[in-house]
Formats: C-alpha cells, sequence, structure tokens
C-alpha cells in the first residue's frame, strides 16, 4: 500500500531523455503532463548527479504548454512573478500561491457547475459568474494576509501593508478575464449558429 503513494522516479539522461522507472520506458514532456492531470506523482532526478530537477521539469511543462497557445497564465500575473524574484516578498509567494491553488482546486467543481449555469444562459450571462470567483479570490488574499503577519513582530502589521498591493491589478485582470469571457461566448455562439447552417 505505501508502494502506490510513493511517487514515481523519473531520470532525466544528458541526451535529454526521460526514463520512467516505474515502467521502465523512456517518457516525454507531454506524457509527464500527462501523468499530473492523472493525479500522479513523480520525481525527476538528472541520472549523472541524482540532484532532484523536478521543479526545474514541471516548469518547462509549464513553458511547453503556453508555447503552444494554451496561455492560462495572464501576461499581468507573469510580470508579477517576476517582479517578486529577489524581493522582500519572495518567500512568501510561494506559500500564497500553494494556498491559492489548493482552494482553487478544492472550489473548483462548485465554480464549474456555476460558470456552466451562467455561461449557459447565452449573452453576457457569463459575467454573472465572476462574483464567486471575487470571492475566492478575496478569501485568498485574507489567507496571504494572515500568512504575512505571522512572520511579523508579534504578530502585528508594523510593515507597509503588502498584502493590499496586488488589489490594484486584480481589478484590471477581472475586467482583462471578463472581456475574455465575452469573446469566449461570442465564438460559442459563432459555432453555434456555424453548426445550424450545416
Amino acid at each position: 500500500m505505501a508502494k502506490s503513494t510513493e511517487p514515481v522516479t523519473i531520470k532525466k539522461y544528458a541526451n535529454r531523455r526521460l526514463y520512467n522507472t516505474g515502467t521502465s520506458t523512456y517518457v516525454t514532456l507531454e506524457d509527464l503532463a500527462q501523468m499530473v492531470k492523472n493525479g500522479e506523482d513523480f520525481v525527476v532526478y538528472d541520472a549523472k548527479t541524482s540532484d532532484d530537477i523536478t521543479h526545474s521539469v514541471l516548469t518547462q511543462i509549464i513553458f511547453e504548454q503556453e508555447g503552444k497557445g494554451q496561455n492560462l497564465l495572464p501576461i499581468n500575473f507573469l510580470r508579477q512573478i517576476i517582479r517578486f524574484y529577489g524581493d522582500s516578498m519572495q518567500m512568501l509567494v510561494p506559500r500564497y500561491l500553494d494556498m491559492s491553488i489548493e482552494n482553487f482546486s478544492k472550489e473548483q467543481n462548485n465554480l464549474r457547475e456555476h460558470f456552466t449555469k451562467t455561461l449557459g444562459m447565452g449573452g453576457m450571462g457569463g459575467i454573472g459568474g465572476f462574483g464567486m470567483l471575487e470571492e475566492q479570490v478575496r478569501r485568498n488574499m485574507e489567507m496571504f494576509d494572515r500568512t504575512f503577519k505571522m512572520f511579523l513582530p508579534n504578530g502585528r502589521d508594523e510593515a507597509p501593508t503588502a498584502p493590499a498591493a496586488p488589489a490594484a491589478p486584480q481589478a484590471g485582470d477581472f475586467d482583462e478575464l471578463r472581456r475574455q469571457v465575452a469573446d469566449m461566448q461570442k465564438r460559442l455562439d459563432k459555432l453555434g449558429d456555424g453548426g445550424k447552417k450545416d
């Protein structure tokens, strides 16, 4: 039983080939991406140095997915992440992102159901689904604020209110997200109209 919970070991060789020791086969980054989607855990080691290179391989998978035009990460988000490198808040960012994505994952079924209902209304009905998303972001910011205060003396917010800083881009992000949903709705409407003509 313990065997099933242990991550699969992937070895990366100098020729950039990836070897799955669990299945004794060579795999691609796409195979690893599918493993992640299937909920299979793995760790990637450099075959020569035995260094754990899981982080860089997962980052490479994201880079390849983004390069294929599947732009999941908004430009403002990418810019903000770059700004955090070397910043005093850098150590808090991974924890905040972990908590945010974990909460988002837990709520994804509710969000899917809500978006399906609102997008199913047609027209601008999809925009109503942002209330739930905004509420989730608000809860994430509250958690971030609590986490930030844990690192301050006596748990007080004696430093400048850093957690409030991300609030400014959020409004723009929501406007952009609303625009994208509206564009998506138009495309879906066009596809629906096109299907009727055939």
